[in-house]
């Protein structure tokens, strides 16, 4: 889905310049919105100086994809980055506010069998849209 930015004021000399920001999944209900941005590396985790971190541009990206869909500022905007799991022992796992708004990293194991794929997805779902 093609998101906006939040703009004062729409002007063709700014508007111009903004790179496109389109996320892979947008799920709406009445009060809230959950955007999901799907990842894959060989290695899901940075390192920087020995410590393993999410890449950094991935939760820059959610972040501003929540920032920008929350225009009323009322926190209801939810982000997931979803990696898919490789063979790297540590696996990114968080679960935090930003601002007001809630941004999960979360891992996808999709060597299994469709029905736990989709349970691990359906899942993803009840965290958000608990009712």
């Amino acid at each position: 889905m093609q998101l906006k930015w939040d703009l004062s004021e729409e002007r063709d000399c700014v508007i111009d310049f903004l790179p496109g920001m389109k996320s892979d999944i947008v799920i709406v209900d009445e009060n809230h919105t959950l955007i999901i941005d799907t990842k894959y590396y060989t290695k899901t985790l940075q390192t920087n100086f020995d410590h393993k971190t999410i890449h950094s541009n991935n939760l820059y990206q959610i972040f501003t994809y929540v920032k920008n869909k929350d225009v009323e500022k009322k926190g209801n905007v939810s982000g997931v980055l979803l990696y898919a799991k490789t063979q790297e022992r540590v696996l990114p796992v968080m679960d935090a506010k930003f601002g007001g708004n809630r941004i999960m990293v979360k891992t996808l194991d999709l060597d299994k069998e469709f029905k736990d794929i989709e349970q691990q997805l359906n899942q993803i779902i009840v965290d958000f849209f608990p009712n």
